[in-house]
């Protein structure tokens, strides 16, 4: 599957509201499993995400492609990662802190 198919196969798949919300508006989620998931690693999709702020900690390690939107990710150490769409990031498993959407991200994904 093509990421121009992963973008235009059918709605995506509602994830709902993200998990540890820090205010309004609550992030909703959608996205497109391509690999994996229910516990199975490594993990691929298709992940998109409403402006929103939440606490954000990474149990395993996460590459990810920032295909359009805006945010910021805040370490629990003070350390900022502004993205934007074309951006790649990797967190390794364990990082916590914060991210911030200010424009709806979408991203593919890797977990493994």
């Amino acid at each position: 599957m093509t990421k121009a198919s992963v973008l235009t196969d059918g709605p995506l798949v509602d994830w709902g509201p993200v998990e540890a919300p820090l205010g309004e508006p609550v992030s909703q989620t959608s996205g497109r499993l391509l690999e994996g998931g229910s516990g199975r690693f490594p993990e691929a999709g298709y992940w998109r995400c409403t402006e929103g702020r939440w606490r954000c900690e990474i149990a395993r390690s996460e590459f990810c492609h920032f295909l359009e939107g805006r945010c910021t990710y805040t370490s629990d150490d003070g350390a900022v990662i502004n993205v934007t769409g074309g951006d790649t990031v990797w967190f390794p498993a364990g990082w916590k802190g914060e991210c911030r959407v200010l424009d709806t991200v979408s991203k593919v994904y890797l977990i493994v």
